[in-house]
């Protein structure tokens, strides 16, 4: 038998609408309202901005370690805004913007980053999975998600995001595998920062791009300039628009930086030189939008002004109220630790829930008994 060529499509799309200098493509910019932009705008800065004040928290020793979302505002809103609440938001740990517009409190981001499992509980009125740390195990989710909505016939959407180093991990791949398999409703979003913590991406994989693995799967794959906002909304929107209709995943590839270190504990000096972080903060999301709205006629220096002393106030209540609750009665109280953790608690915890609430109601009779007063027959 002879060899035989398979045919395999092998080309990509790169977009970008909105380049560094804020110069927009006419023909590619979407048609979105004044007051849309403007929303756009102010979640991006609100992330910005709370995500400065945790890290100065941090250092202070007021909140634990946490990993900054800087730099990475314009894939989470921009992308999470072509979603509906019912749709399903499963988010990794760097989606700070886009969990704010979902309606998330910061006050309850503020807490989870200090410990308080509480913090982590999504508003109620959302279809939101929780802040995942553990690398890459959110896909896997997002994908039974999807496969599950299938089944039913809903004509519901997830969209949900990793990193670059995430990528090289098995549960990215099998999340891609079953969601392509099942035409499951998935759009997956990779946050390319560059760095998985300090490998850059050219000792991470030898493919050229993250986009041309979706190929292999036989999903639409495409990369965007992810500090274009403009660009993610499009990408995205179409990606929804096609899981929608029923016609399966889509993998996008977003182009970003880690303007700030990998997480508070981690020193990026060691492994990146500063010129190469001086020239991505050239093309960093939020100064490029605010000069596209200003140039647009949207905005001028008096309203940006004043949106940011509208985030400014918005953020010190919300880490006034934080710290207010984390000495509350019921946060200091241990034995509220696990009754967040499930829907119908297992009975193994249900077990260490009982032995905590036993401890804690010993310590509070013994520390009674030691600040009682001596009773009349002792003092005479």
């Amino acid at each position: 038998m002879p060899r035989k060529p398979i045919k395999i499509a092998e080309t990509l799309e790169y977009l970008g609408i909105l380049d560094e200098n804020a110069t927009v493509d006419k023909e590619l910019e979407p048609k979105l309202p004044a007051e849309t932009l403007k929303q756009m705008y102010h979640y991006m800065l609100l992330g910005r901005r709370a995500d400065e004040r945790m890290l100065k928290m941090q250092r202070q020793g007021r909140l634990g370690t946490f990993p900054q979302a800087a730099g990475h505002e314009a894939i989470s809103l921009a992308s999470v805004m072509n979603i509906e609440k019912d749709d399903w938001h499963v988010p990794a740990y760097r989606e700070l913007a886009g969990m704010l517009y979902r309606g998330w409190p910061l006050e309850n981001v503020i807490l989870f980053w200090n410990g308080f499992e509480e913090g982590t509980r999504p508003p109620e009125d959302v279809n939101d999975l929780p802040i995942c740390v553990p690398i890459a195990s959110q896909l896997l989710h997002a994908a039974g998600i999807g496969m599950a909505m299938k089944f039913k016939g809903q004509k519901k959407v997830v969209m949900t995001y990793f990193g670059d180093g995430a990528s090289s991990e098995g549960d990215t791949h099998e999340a891609l595998n079953f969601a392509s398999v099942y035409k499951a409703p998935v759009v997956f979003i990779c946050l390319n920062n560059q760095y998985a913590i300090s490998v850059p991406i050219e000792k991470q994989m030898n493919c050229q791009t993250i986009a041309q693995r979706a190929i292999a799967y036989g999903m639409p794959g495409i990369r965007v300039d992810g500090n274009d906002a403009l660009a993610v909304y499009q990408a995205t929107k179409e990606a929804v628009e096609r899981a929608r209709r029923g016609e399966g995943p889509t993998l996008i590839e977003a182009l970003t930086y880690r303007i700030t270190p990998h997480t508070t504990a981690d020193d990026p000096k060691k492994y990146r030189s500063e010129s190469e972080t001086e020239n991505w903060l050239k093309k960093e999301p939020l100064i490029r939008f605010a000069k596209y709205l200003k140039d647009k006629g949207v905005v001028d220096d008096k309203e940006l002004a004043k949106m940011e002393q509208e985030v400014d106030d918005l953020v010190k209540a919300a880490v006034e109220k934080a710290e207010t609750l984390a000495k509350s009665d019921e946060l200091m109280n241990p034995v509220n630790m696990l009754d967040s953790l499930y829907a119908d608690m297992p009975g193994f915890l249900q077990e260490q829930r009982q032995e905590i609430e036993e401890n804690v109601e010993r310590e509070r009779a013994r520390k009674a008994k030691k600040h009682a007063p001596e009773s009349a027959a002792a003092r005479s």
